[in-house]
């Protein structure tokens, strides 16, 4: 049990029984007081799709779920691969977010895989990763460069593992519930060929990669033998895969639809196993929000590859993990704070004196049930739609400012 003085957005005084006069006092005494949740893989959709996500729409999502800091993915329109859009950004999200908003940069020009972006200049301009999420560099020549480069100015890729040859028009994880539903499937080899062929790419150049929403069991073996190595290799999982497998796939609703695609059981527990014993550093969202209309088009050959998450990730992860007792609630709020903070660079994920007063407080036993219908996200398509989960982020704080109590948006 400690106190928390707050003075102008900054932590200064952590200890019993701080008293002080003139002060603001919250009492969340039988709570779990942490710092903000960092989002290392959100997709606001800004500039160019307003009509899945904004700016405005998307923090305050995030902010229901605990989250402070998000960091952006660049596959937006124009792709943010240029000073000008980093720049944009920065001063768009500034205006009309509520929670910090750091931009990706894409590895490559247009995010096609062929030309790398001005990476200092983007960096200069505030890019604080880089990513190509969503379009695998198919190049393995062109990723190697990406890596030396990215090294010389000590930053991160972010790396969506996928050989598109083996996804092939696949739509969910190839086996017994692709062929029992009539869809093409994906092979395992698509995401986990890729995963080998970057850790490798890695090792060579000595570089920093981060693997991106894996999902399957080898993905997480080849992990795991690439850090033995002392390979620089960091990798996340998204809650979805936590709680999922392909067998909800049997009704073919488009709210699953996902790349990589949900595994078996055994991929879920694996994924699990590698939070548990580090191979798996990082828990984050990849909130990927569509409208209606697109998600409701043709399961196989119109509906694309996507789903939310902000609002129900702290959710699932306190069920599937804290809650079945498999792991502490320390260690998994590591994934969702200090870790990201220290392998993306990031002056955020700790309370300490000092450091910005990015808080959440969370109720471990509260108990709720997923509505997607009542989100702030503008999107619907939640895998989590209709369960039940335990714990919930009760108060977000952002520079010392309450932005979110009891799950209504507050400023």
């Amino acid at each position: 049990m400690a106190d928390i003085l707050i003075e102008d957005g900054k932590i200064s005084s952590i200890g019993e029984s701080i008293t002080v006069t003139d002060a603001e006092v919250i009492d969340v005494s039988g709570k779990v007081v942490a710092p903000g949740l960092i989002d290392v893989h959100a997709h606001l959709r800004d500039p160019g799709f307003p009509e899945r996500e904004d700016f405005r729409s998307g923090t305050r999502s995030a902010a229901v779920g605990g989250f402070t800091t998000l960091l952006a993915m660049p596959n937006t329109n124009p792709v943010c691969d240029h000073p000008v859009v980093v720049e944009y950004v920065l001063a768009k999200s500034k205006r009309e977010g509520i929670v910090n908003v750091l931009p990706y940069s894409s590895i490559t020009v247009g995010q096609q895989g062929e030309k790398l972006v001005p990476m200092k200049a983007v960096v200069e301009a505030g890019a604080v990763a880089f990513s190509d999420d969503g379009q695998p560099i198919m190049n393995g020549g062109v990723m190697r460069e990406a890596l030396t480069q990215a090294k010389e100015i000590d930053k991160v890729l972010a790396v969506h593992c996928e050989d598109r040859g083996i996804t092939a028009g696949g739509v969910i994880n190839e086996g017994y519930v692709s062929r029992r539903v009539g869809v093409k499937g994906i092979p395992y080899t698509s995401e986990a060929v890729m995963v080998g062929r970057d850790i490798l790419l890695a090792e060579e150049t000595a570089s920093k990669v981060h693997i991106c929403h894996v999902g399957c069991a080898r993905s997480v073996e080849l992990i795991r033998e690439g850090k033995k190595r002392g390979v620089q290799v960091t990798a996340e999982v998204n809650p979805h895969y936590l709680n999922t497998t392909d067998e909800n796939l049997e009704t073919c609703q488009s709210r699953f639809k996902i790349k990589p695609p949900f595994g078996t059981r055994a991929d879920l527990e694996a994924l699990k196993e590698g939070l548990s014993d580090g191979t798996i550093d990082i828990i984050a969202t990849d909130h990927a929000p569509y409208t209606n209309a697109e998600k409701q088009g043709d399961f196989a050959t119109e509906a694309p590859f996507g789903l939310i998450g902000l609002e129900t990730a702290l959710g699932v992860v306190l069920t599937e993990l804290v809650a079945t007792n498999y792991m502490s609630v320390s260690d998994v709020l590591k994934t969702l704070t200090c870790n990201p903070a220290r392998i993306f660079g990031l002056d955020k994920g700790t309370l300490s004196i000092g450091k910005d007063a990015d808080i959440v407080v969370i109720d471990l036993d509260h108990e709720w049930f997923v509505d997607a219908e009542k989100f702030q996200s503008k999107s619907r398509n939640c895998p989590q739609h209709g369960r039940r989960l335990r714990g919930k982020a009760f108060l977000t704080m952002v520079k010392g400012q309450v932005i979110m109590r009891e799950g209504t948006i507050v400023v």
